[in-house]
């Protein structure tokens, strides 16, 4: 954590770490856009699974909060009468090869976010290396699937996509630089089709969307009954985050009244096979609905919080029109 922490501080703003870092910044450029251009010049070929697909991603290194969007764009598709299918790389799990994820899946087996896209959600999931394998896999799978979500992947060139969606936390662009010397992962703005943020709004061409997050005012035990946050304001909490920004998660159980009294922030996508249970220290152990069904393997009793995310209505119209327009294309 402490490398990770060091970059987050530095990429506010540009000191000395940061031109140092720059050099590295300018070869990782490089790299970046001659990968790209492989693929506007045929060199390396994107593949189509043969159904719309939008990916919802990012161009910041760090959480950005993808996943509670990716929630939300399903159901709204699930409302609208598409039968949504959603495809992930799996980060953080140990296996490679392409399967399908399952609401009794193994963390370790196909990613923490793809597995909680797949209870939250009730659709098909399919994970793999190759997010064009994870697409024919799912289709193989689920013939019926008229619409695929790739949760990340905005720069996984090999899908092609017919829409792209960018997200950005509170933290933009940041100073604006390339890894390592900044938190881009290509250079900002780029084109993409529609983008949604939670602070200021990123300069760019495509519509741009307010997106606010929250916690619900409810916790989760494992067995899937709730808990009113409100019960937990007199309770000694000890907060627990395995994810990008782990004092986001902190400062928003503050803000619902809890009082922690002890926080443990550890690593992104952290597999807590070396977590030392504390709740035998009258603690109620309190963490990401993310990080929960690792937790829980080790520490049956926490409670999980779920994020959510309310997204400016017009977005979602401005998605419906880009799909009704890819469907007229293809027709």
């Amino acid at each position: 954590m402490g490398l990770e922490s060091t970059l987050q501080r530095a990429w506010r703003g540009r000191g000395l770490l940061v031109w140092a870092l720059w050099p590295l910044a300018l070869c990782y450029g490089t790299l970046v856009a001659l990968r790209r251009a492989m693929y506007c010049t045929g060199l390396l070929r994107a593949e189509h699974p043969g159904v719309p697909v939008v990916v919802v991603g990012n161009v910041i290194a760090g959480g950005a909060g993808k996943t509670p969007v990716v929630m939300a764009l399903v159901q709204h598709l699930q409302a609208q009468g598409w039968r949504p299918g959603v495809v992930s790389r799996g980060y953080g799990r140990s296996s490679r090869d392409c399967r399908p994820v399952q609401t009794d899946s193994l963390p370790s087996d196909v990613g923490d976010e793809p597995l909680l896209i797949a209870r939250h959600c009730g659709v098909p999931v399919m994970v793999a290396a190759r997010r064009i394998d994870a697409a024919r896999a799912l289709m193989e799978q689920h013939p019926n699937t008229n619409i695929l979500v790739c949760d990340d992947g905005l720069q996984h060139w090999a899908l092609a996509r017919d829409v792209e969606v960018c997200v950005f936390n509170d933290q933009g662009v940041g100073n604006g630089l390339l890894l390592p010397a900044g938190p881009l992962r290509e250079p900002w703005p780029r084109a993409v089709d529609l983008v949604l943020h939670c602070g200021a709004v990123p300069r760019s061409v495509a519509p741009s969307f307010a997106l606010q997050r929250q916690l619900a005012d409810h916790a989760l035990r494992r067995d899937g009954t709730h808990v009113p946050l409100a019960d937990l304001r007199h309770t000694p909490v000890c907060a627990v985050a395995a994810i990008a920004r782990p004092e986001d998660f902190f400062a928003m159980l503050r803000a619902q009244g809890l009082s922690l009294a002890q926080t443990c922030a550890l690593p992104d996508h952290y597999d807590f096979n070396s977590y030392k249970n504390i709740a035998d220290k009258g603690y109620t152990v309190i963490c990401t609905e993310k990080d929960a069904a690792k937790l829980w393997q080790h520490c049956p009793q926490a409670l999980a919080v779920p994020l959510q995310v309310n997204v400016d209505g017009a977005f979602f119209v401005a998605l419906d029109a880009l799909l009704q327009r890819t469907l007229s294309s293809s027709s």
